[in-house]
Order: C-alpha cells, then structure tokens, then sequence
C-alpha cells in the first residue's frame, strides 16, 4: 500500500509533536488524525479502520506500569485493528521499545526524528503488513562492518543490531558495556557508519591508557612551547574528530580528575589547547566503552554521577561469547573462512570434535579469544578438516579463568586469611579477634570448623 493511500492515526500527549506529524504527513498521506489521549482509541478505531497508528511508549495518564505504550499496543490489538503500529520512543526507552517489537509492533522510530527516516519507517511499516497480522520489520540493509565483521544469529545480538539501527542515524550520546573482546569496537564503528556523520572523521582513542600528564594534550592539543616536549602546534582528538564521532574507549580507568576535565569539555561543546586561552567550539557525537559495569560505575569513589549521565543517553550491553552460544559456529566458521584467505589455505570445515571443544569452552577471552584460536587452528592444521587437536585454547586465558571462575571460592580464601591474621594479631584471644571482625564469638568458632583454623 502507497503512503499517498493510508490513513494514520498519531497517539501522543505532546501537542508539539502530534503538530508536527500532522504537518509533515498531511501533504504525504491521504489522512492524519491526531490524540492527546490514549483512552479514546477504543471509540477512534470503532468509528474508522486505519492503515498505521504512531504511538507514544509513555502517557501522562493513570496507567503508570512505565510501559504505557506496550499496554495500549496490547490494547489495540484486542480490538482486532488491521493497523501497522510504530511506536514512537525517548532514548531511555529504546529496550522497551524493542520488546514491543516481539509484543506486534511493526516498528518504532526515536525522538527527536528526522522526518525523512520517519516516513522511511512509515512506508515500510505499510509494506510490511500482512492481512490481520503485525509483522516486525527485518532488520534490512546493515553497513559492511555489520554484515562482515560484527556477526550474530543469536536473539540478543539481533536485537542489538537492531537498535544500533534506530539509533544510529541520532546524534545521542552512547555508552557501550561489555567484557573485553566482545566487539565494541566494532559496535562504535558500525554506529558511526550508519550515523548522519558517516562522512565525517571517526576518531577513536584509549583514554585508560593515557597517563594524567598526557591526557590533556591528547584530547584537547596543545600550542608549541606550552611544556617541555611541546616542540609544534597540535591539535587534539576532539578537534580531529570535529563534524564527525569520537570514541573514547575505556571510559571507566580514567582518574576522577580527568573526569572533571572531559566533563567540563561536553557541558560547554568546547575546548581550549594547552597554552592558549581562546576555546574552540567542537561539535561530535560522543560514543564511550568499558568493560566496567555500571554497577562499579555507579560507585562515586571511582566515576561522577553527572559523568555517567552525560555519556550515557543510550546504553549498550554486549554479552559475553558465552552467553551466546548460538553464535559460536557461525564465528568460528568466519574467522576460517577468513584466515584460509590470508595463508593461501583451501576451506577447512569443522569436524564434530572440533565443533563440541568450540562449544563446550567458556571463552574468558570472548570472540577476540575465539578468533586467535581459530587463526592458530588454521594455521598449524595439517589436515582439509580441523579436529578437536587442532583447537588449542590459550593457556593464558585458561589460567585466567582457572583463577576467576571460582569466585566463591576466592571469598572464602580471604575470610579465611583475613580470620588468621586477626586472630594472630590478638595472640589467639578469639573474644577480642570476635569483636574486631565484628561477629559473635558463635559466629567465629562456626567459621573456625569450615576453614578447618
């Protein structure tokens, strides 16, 4: 169905908003019906049949369940309309919005909009409807770094590439989560391809591995003579990455000090080189990453509050490899794929052995962990099939998971430690060694039976 045929239907308590939808469809659509409240869709869809419904995921409104947009899909739903509903979301509800894609939503788009992406979603939401069912749209054409190197079947990932999708093409601010070798780097680059800046610079900088004297002069420049290896001018990440993105990696070791120094650069959209006093308005879209979780990060001894908020309009949280363990073959067959390429090698397929040793592996190291043992397995591979021989995991990463895995075990180790050296100190007076672990002296003799003490 042609968009110069639907009639649509907008749902939003915002009146700035149901105004400038009604303006922009009015000369694209065959009609556009506007409401500030929710409760009278049931008498909106028994007078008239409509083609699509914008609606809005939060009402003021009575229902405050905070997923008043998923009730009123349900809702509309249950009344049986034929509709294409595209919901219309904030950045912090970007998760909900995508589980109303598995509730029946056809779509959704983020504010603030570009009116060309808006209509983009409407006309594929029309394509996409089928008879009484709501189809969610496919995830469509992904950039190169999507399709080749960032892979995934898994739900999760899908849902992620999807929401790199939406919120691409906006200027929000992004915090991506994950452990080391997840693929952040690859979640930054695949943003800034399919961001409206996919033309402009893509600057990426480690600031955990930039010391307190150089961190300023790296981010912001310095002029020639400002300190004692200034020997030119230089101009810092930011301004390089001025028009375009800038990806701080490693957010979450920088020093409480830096942090009010990055913070002070993002509230006033400028900066000032080391050795000069005229600031530089800078315009970027920021996208951070760290291997910290926000639990630690929410800890104000390590990272400021004000910090967080800035950096962290949309969050995304890459899972471990071994969380998705749907993805493990399709990578490994990837990384085959791709290092018989680069050594002159013909195709070398997975044998059932080596398959269940990729399966059955905890990959501390994730995907980047998987892909050395690949390349490995590829190269010293003496056969046309890697077996289970061939997979030779990283003796590094298997200590390391040796000495994290247990983490209950470490707990104890240290109770037990920390209860020697106590009652050491007092000279085996348990009384005294009691009050100053903070127990009852029951308490300690019952942790003097478990440590065997």
């Amino acid at each position: 169905m042609q968009l110069k045929n639907a009639s649509i239907l907008v749902i939003d308590d915002d009146p700035d908003v149901l105004t400038a939808v009604r303006l922009l469809l009015k000369t694209e659509s065959k009609e556009v019906q506007t409401e500030k409240n929710p409760e009278n869709i049931r008498s909106l869809l028994a007078k008239q049949a409509f083609d699509v419904i914008l609606l809005d995921m939060n009402f003021n409104s009575s229902i405050n369940t905070g997923n008043e947009g998923i009730f009123w899909l349900n809702k509309i739903k249950e009344l049986k309309s034929n509709a294409a509903v595209v919901m219309i979301t904030a950045y912090g509800d970007i998760d909900l919005a995508v589980r109303s894609l598995k509730e029946g939503a056809a779509d959704f788009v983020v504010k603030p909009w570009h009116n060309e992406k808006l209509l983009i979603t409407i006309k594929d939401a029309l394509n996409n409807r089928s008879g009484n069912k709501l189809q969610p749209k496919s995830n469509g054409a992904l950039t190169p770094i999507v399709s080749k190197e960032l892979l995934g079947e898994s739900e999760v990932m899908q849902e992620i590439f999807y929401k790199i999708e939406k919120i691409a093409p906006t200027d929000a601010n992004i915090l991506i989560l994950g452990e080391n070798g997840t693929g952040k780097d690859l979640i930054a680059r695949a943003i800034h391809q399919q961001s409206m800046r996919a033309d402009k610079p893509y600057v990426k900088v480690d600031v955990g591995a930039l010391t307190e004297s150089l961190f300023e002069s790296e981010l912001f420049g310095h002029k020639k003579g400002a300190f004692t290896d200034a020997r030119e001018d230089r101009i810092g990440r930011f301004e390089a990455a001025n028009g375009g993105t800038l990806f701080l990696d490693e957010i979450g070791n920088i020093s409480l000090h830096q942090q009010a120094k990055l913070l002070s650069v993002l509230q006033n959209r400028q900066i000032m080189r080391l050795g000069e006093n005229e600031p530089i308005l800078i315009d970027i879209r920021l996208i951070c990453a760290t291997n910290v979780s926000l639990n630690e990060l929410a800890n104000e001894n390590r990272f400021r509050k004000d910090l967080i908020y800035r950096i962290n309009t949309v969050e995304i949280i890459l899972p471990p490899l071994r969380k998705r363990n749907d993805d493990i073959t399709l990578l490994a067959n990837h990384f085959s794929k791709t290092y018989c390429s680069k050594y002159l090698k013909p195709y070398l397929q997975f044998d059932k052995s080596a398959t269940d040793k990729l399966l059955s592996y905890n990959y501390p190291g994730n995907v980047r962990e998987l892909q050395y043992t690949i390349e490995r397995a590829v190269i010293m591979a003496e056969d046309d099939v890697l077996y289970a021989k061939d997979i030779i995991f990283s003796p590094i990463e298997t200590f390391r998971l040796d000495d994290e895995a247990p983490a209950e075990t470490k707990l104890s180790a240290v109770e037990k430690n920390t209860i020697l050296k106590v009652i050491e100190k007092h000279s085996g007076n348990i009384s005294k060694a009691a009050k100053e672990l903070g127990l009852t002296r029951t308490a300690l003799y019952r942790r003097l039976n478990k440590y065997d003490i």
